[in-house]
């Protein structure tokens, strides 16, 4: 049964609680006067932000369950509604305060999540968060509670998608960019659920909030968005859309990575150990992807190839997905990594100082696989198989059982294919072994990629508010979540909904002008010149080698991603 829900923007004043208390409670009126059941607001909307220390915001926590929480219980129960609510906590026995969410609903208090991933400001005054990641079941269906910096982190909406979330309520004090946020989008879209983003706007102690609170589908479609002011954003919520995180492609059983820590020491003396794997050196490199169109045969394809490594003057060119033997062909046309044409790439990167990853189906012991070759002036470096497979990959290949990541002279380099990138675990486990770069040879359909109007709010100048035709590509957030570059090479085929926008995506998500370089053509390359060098220091300088976002991880809440899913919580497989 669908229901409407609201998110709520609103602007707190520091030290005038029971003002915010009140104007959140009128806001939450007139959402459930339009017909809202759930209404969530922002993250410490009680409050304020931008607390100094633990002593000055002693004045303003207080327990949950507690006052707040039985005001806004009372009011939860006469609206009918739920209500999610952002304030700080104080916990009785310990002492400790936390960011907290808060969710209450007709039957009372249903539950609460602290903050698992303080951003920046909050290790001031806040613990991180004890609480876990837990899914609440309500007459509305099953509600997740997730604070602004956790979403960050792909690990933590992943963990409540699994346990079956329908909707994730993200309360939040969102900033340094235009919103609806990347981030936000990515997370609905890749675990199958609807996000409602409540977001606060306005400035507090110099700090510009972004406000666009917003509604997001299971497919990655803002339903509903506000800019800036107070107010409300009204969507409707139907169940039967949530198709959850594609459990029965996930390969849990080679996601052991994601609870190791890599990052947790100086990376450059960690993967230095035992003199075994070192880094390498980091450099300035220039490095290319490769749009094509579906092509003709082996001959045809290979030849296409190699024109473009000749125009793209780059250390690296990445082809997209079964550029080499045909996207239509599968099986049928696959072929040994020792056939001759893997001997053309050869001698084309050797004459050029070049290597290539470029995607085939590979032929092995009877067995097809959906591949790519990671060629050089030396030959067939490695090849990596596909390790979660599309619906039309299951009609002919095998999936792949390894991770691969390698050293070459422009860094550390990872591989993946197409729907492999849709699985955010993958990227991550790459990142977690220190790569550089990831190289993506896909062949993905329509539906990653969205555009923002425009936002009226101020923001510092290096921030733009204008409009922007691609402000949401979801394999930049890959780029951005690992602190590493994501070359995204993709077929453009507008007869099967492929359309191409294959680009190479910078490492810091909040780097404005962004690094990268996108292709909107047809086909044809693209370059950028990527930088790993470290600087000259003994400590990682380069976000690529500091990699904050894998450095601020907390493992230990993970546990869950590398387990098989419970049965009550595996979906219909005609959902997904």
């Amino acid at each position: 049964m669908s229901y409407l829900a609201a998110a709520v923007q609103f602007e707190p004043e520091m030290f005038a609680k029971p003002r915010n208390i009140t104007e959140l409670s009128r806001l939450i009126e007139e959402a459930v006067a339009a017909g809202a059941r759930l209404v969530v607001t922002p993250e410490m909307g009680l409050t304020g932000y931008c607390w100094y220390d633990r002593e000055e915001v002693a004045s303003e926590v207080e327990p949950v369950p507690g006052p707040a929480t039985e005001h806004f219980t009372a009011l939860a129960t006469r609206l009918g509604c739920y209500i999610v609510l952002g304030l700080a906590e104080v916990d009785l026995v310990t002492g400790l305060y936390y960011n907290t969410a808060v969710l209450v609903g007709p039957e009372g208090y249903v539950g609460k999540h602290r903050k698992s991933h303080p951003y920046i400001a909050e290790p001031k005054w806040a613990a991180s968060g004890d609480s876990g990641h837990q899914v609440f079941d309500t007459a509305l269906g099953r509600l997740a509670l997730l604070i602004c910096m956790d979403i960050h982190f792909l690990e933590t909406a992943r963990l409540v998608a699994l346990q079956g979330a329908e909707v994730i309520c993200h309360i939040s004090n969102w900033l340094a960019e235009r919103t609806p946020a990347p981030y936000w989008i990515s997370r609905a879209r890749e675990n199958g659920c609807y996000l409602i983003e409540s977001n606060r706007w306005g400035l507090e102690r110099g700090v510009q909030f972004s406000g666009g609170s917003c509604i997001i589908d299971p497919d990655g479609h803002i339903q509903v968005s506000r800019d800036g002011g107070d107010g409300i954003v009204l969507g409707e919520i139907d169940p039967d859309c949530v198709t959850g995180p594609r459990t029965t492609e996930r390969r849990p059983a080679l996601y052991h990575e994601l609870l190791h820590q890599t990052y947790a020491w100086n990376p450059l003396e960690f993967f230095a150990l035992y003199d075994h794997a070192p880094l390498p050196e980091g450099k300035k490199s220039q490095i290319a992807v490769a749009q094509l169109a579906e092509g003709g045969s082996l001959e045809v394809n290979l030849q296409r190839c190699l024109a473009l490594a000749e125009e793209a003057d780059a250390e690296l060119v990445v082809f997209p997905e079964l550029a080499l033997t045909g996207l239509m062909v599968g099986g049928k046309g696959a072929i040994s990594r020792h056939h001759s044409a893997f001997e053309a790439l050869r001698y084309s990167a050797e004459r050029r100082g070049q290597y290539y990853v470029v995607g085939f189906a590979e032929a092995e012991e009877g067995r097809c696989y959906n591949a790519a070759a990671l060629v050089g002036p030396e030959g067939v470096v490695v090849v990596y198989r596909k390790i979660h497979l599309s619906e039309h990959d299951r009609d002919w290949a095998t999936p792949g059982e390894h991770w691969v990541s390698c050293d070459l002279p422009l860094g550390r380099l990872g591989l993946l294919i197409g729907n492999d990138a849709d699985f955010p675990e993958a990227g991550r486990i790459l990142a977690l072994r220190g790569c550089d770069l990831i190289a993506c040879s896909a062949a993905v359909r329509e539906g990653f990629h969205s555009a923002h109007p425009g936002t009226a709010i101020e923001q510092d100048a290096s921030i733009p508010t204008g409009a922007d035709p691609y402000h949401w590509h979801h394999y930049r957030v890959r780029g951005g979540e690992n602190n590493c570059y994501f070359a995204f090479a993709n077929l453009y085929m507008p007869e099967a909904g492929m359309w191409g926008l294959s680009g190479i995506f910078g490492p810091e998500t909040f780097r404005f002008p962004r690094r990268e370089a996108l292709f909107t053509g047809e086909t044809g390359i693209v370059r950028l010149e990527i930088d790993n060098r470290n600087l000259a220091s003994p400590y990682p300088t380069n976000v690529v080698r500091r990699k904050d976002l894998v450095a601020m991880r907390l493992p230990h809440h993970y546990a869950s991603l590398v387990a098989p899913l419970p049965l009550e919580h595996l979906r219909d497989p005609d959902r997904g």
